[in-house]
């Protein structure tokens, strides 16, 4: 009687102390439905305004902490969850409001935010976002994995529609700019 009750300890033990280690989970489907929309700026990002025929209005402009890009003559136009085309059009309309006649503008993205890594990596902190950077990519620019990480998958925070989310994810997944990922330590 003492061996089962032991093994019934024992097994609720390790149920206890799984169900510890389960506040993360696989990915949403939301979460790499992130992957295919356009991009949306958000602060930490610089565009590049480009206004035909009027050089001191193209140059690069950042996306402050509020998400504005604050431009000559406009003044603060809210730029934080739209595209680089919504942008474009919107600074169009302001300028075609009293300042240029039909203006010709163009807007795209100079430099995304920064994404953050932490946990079992060489260097924590945050790295410049690449087009098309992998967590793996991202894992190197940080000096790699320590000797006691995880190699097998990552965890992943993400805002997708204003919602911040979690996921664990293989290490060939893509990142979005603003992406923290979280390499674990391994158990053994």
């Amino acid at each position: 009687m003492l061996p089962n009750r032991l093994l019934l300890m024992l097994f609720s033990a390790f149920l206890l102390t799984a169900a510890g280690c389960s506040h993360y989970r696989p990915a949403p489907a939301a979460f790499h439905a992130a992957l295919q929309e356009p991009y949306r700026l958000d602060a930490g990002d610089n565009i590049r305004l480009l206004v035909y025929e009027e050089d001191d209005l193209s140059q690069t402009y950042a996306v402050d902490q509020a998400g504005y890009v604050s431009i000559p003559l406009v003044g603060l136009v809210p730029a934080r969850g739209r595209t680089a085309q919504e942008l474009e059009l919107d600074i169009a309309a302001k300028l075609a409001n009293g300042f240029l006649r039909d203006p010709d503008v163009a807007v795209e993205v100079d430099r995304y935010r920064p994404v953050f890594i932490m946990g079992e990596v060489g260097a924590a902190g945050q790295y410049l976002y690449v087009p098309g950077m992998t967590v793996q990519k991202a894992i190197a620019a940080a000096g790699g994995f320590s000797t006691r990480a995880y190699q097998g998958s990552v965890d992943i925070t993400r805002t997708v529609n204003g919602e911040v989310m979690t996921g664990r994810v293989p290490i060939s997944d893509p990142l979005l700019p603003g992406d923290t990922v979280y390499v674990r330590e391994r158990l053994f």
